[in-house]
């Protein structure tokens, strides 16, 4: 499935903010909480689930 940038906006914006709120990052970096996100979302290891009507 692929997203769209706003879905990519949205989906990187909550987990940027989990990781902010001290969630563990599921890979190892010491960057920015965007970026942990971002790399996340590009290796598809985000438990964030996309659910479309």
């Amino acid at each position: 499935m692929e997203l769209t940038r706003f879905e990519k906006a949205r989906i990187i914006g909550a987990r940027a903010l989990q990781l902010a709120y001290g969630a563990p990052a599921l890979v190892k970096s010491r960057e920015e909480p965007i970026e942990i996100a971002e790399l996340e979302l590009k290796k598809g290891i985000l438990p964030i689930v996309v659910v479309r009507e």
